[in-house]
């Protein structure tokens, strides 16, 4: 126990020292399982490790969702999206911030990714709030906290990553995503609400579409919103599984590439050198936190965890609790794969010791961690769109999410108190 919990001080020490987490993890999870044991046995248990995971058939969902999201960036989808949104909700007050939220949530369900989300939504929907004299503090938050969505709505390589270090199923996990998704949106439109009630001029409203434009808008997204349908209905009905929808997606993204005329030997070859990066970023920071679940796991601390539970007579749900506040503080100071990927293999085996469904638990680590994507001061969306837009200051844009922040506590509050918003769909799965 004394030695998991140095190895956990250790690994947040190296990781403040700015060495690469993969690095930390993996670096520290060696030595301690050496020192538990013999340094021979940990270098065979890692290269053993890191050898079968690589090989894994489950691992290349990851690259094959990562190909398929940004394949649909570059297909201009985006655009095409927030049309859609705007022409059924411009006309109302704060309409184009809802337009935003809606669109954000509509392209996380074929992207996967809460930061490409942010980032290509800020190029789509901030000329157009500029140009109806929203205030940048609505209009930035709107997308930051829109891009939260990506990785949560399915598909989502957080949630992929999460099922890899848990043994859930992918398959459960994307859909007890999407009902959670949906609830997040509606939170954030209230947010959006709010806010134009207490300053109606930081969203005015737009024009009125009439109803051609809106059947216009929804021919030109069929196509997007089926690539969804068929990837995630295929997975809900036992059609295929989660790594074949990602086969399937991403051929049916650069189909669509394609077929609107985008898809030049220019566009191939960068997609396939960004998603060679970041898939060798992601299988090595995986790997790193498999080694060290291995040796928090040879030392005892999930069990140790549950006995000091055990000691002082906690509720399971005040446990549950106790780790979410702990999640929201890291939050503050830690990115959301890497807060994932630290306390997931020590979270995880308690959680399940205590009782709790492993996939309620994972959406519920989500929903945390979308939190710490818009709380300063390390929110990874805040500063994505800092790069973005050169002339919005930092302090406007987190002033301006701290209503959706608190929306999303709300959601997470209610999500603990009715398991069955995550659960109630994958329990009707057909596999």
């Amino acid at each position: 126990m004394t030695v998991a919990l140095i190895g956990f001080a250790a690994v947040l020490l190296l990781a403040f020292m700015r060495m690469p987490l993969g690095l930390a993890l993996g670096l520290v999870g060696v030595i301690g399982f050496g020192e538990l044991s013999s340094y021979r046995a940990a270098m065979a248990s890692a290269s053993r490790l890191v050898i079968d995971s690589g090989q894994s058939y489950g691992l290349s969902v990851v690259p094959l969702f990562i190909l398929m999201g940004l394949m649909v960036e570059r297909g201009g989808m985006a655009r095409e999206l927030y049309r859609a949104a705007f022409v059924f909700l411009g006309h109302k007050k704060g309409g184009l911030a809802m337009s935003t939220i809606c669109a954000c949530g509509m392209f996380s369900a074929i992207c996967g990714s809460s930061l490409a989300t942010a980032a290509t939504m800020s190029k789509v929907s901030m000329p157009e709030m500029r140009r109806y004299k929203y205030k940048d503090s609505l209009a930035t938050a709107s997308i930051a906290a829109g891009g939260t969505l990506g990785i949560l709505i399915p598909p989502s390589v957080i949630l992929v990553i999460y099922g890899l270090i848990t043994n859930a199923s992918v398959g459960k996990l994307f859909i007890a995503g999407m009902l959670p998704g949906l609830v997040g949106v509606m939170f954030y439109l209230g947010a959006v609400k709010y806010v134009v009630w207490r300053s109606p001029d930081a969203g005015p409203a737009g024009e009125r579409s009439n109803w051609g434009d809106r059947l216009r808008a929804l021919r030109d997204v069929w196509t997007t919103l089926g690539l969804f349908i068929f990837v995630i209905g295929g997975i809900y009905v036992g059609a295929f599984t989660p790594t074949e929808a990602a086969g399937m997606g991403a051929a049916g993204a650069i189909a669509i590439a394609y077929a609107r005329g985008v898809l030049t030997w220019k566009v191939v070859l960068t997609v396939a050198r960004e998603t060679t990066l970041t898939t060798a970023k992601l299988f090595m920071v995986l790997f790193g936190a498999l080694i060290f679940s291995n040796f928090v796991n040879r030392a005892g601390l999930p069990d140790g965890l549950i006995n000091i539970v055990n000691s002082f007579d906690v509720s399971p749900m005040g446990v549950i609790i106790v780790i979410l506040l702990i999640y929201l503080v890291l939050g503050c100071v830690f990115e959301s794969l890497s807060m994932i990927l630290l306390t997931v293999p020590i979270f995880a085996p308690v959680v399940q010791g205590l009782g709790f469904d492993l996939i309620w638990f994972g959406i519920l680590v989500v929903v945390a961690t979308e939190i710490s994507l818009i709380t300063p001061p390390i929110g990874l969306n805040v500063f994505v769109l800092k790069g973005v837009l050169k002339d919005v200051s930092v302090k406007t844009i987190f002033v301006g999410v701290t209503p959706f922040w608190i929306a999303d506590i709300f959601r997470l509050a209610l999500l603990v108190s009715i398991p069955a918003i995550s659960l109630w769909l994958p329990s009707l799965m057909s596999h």
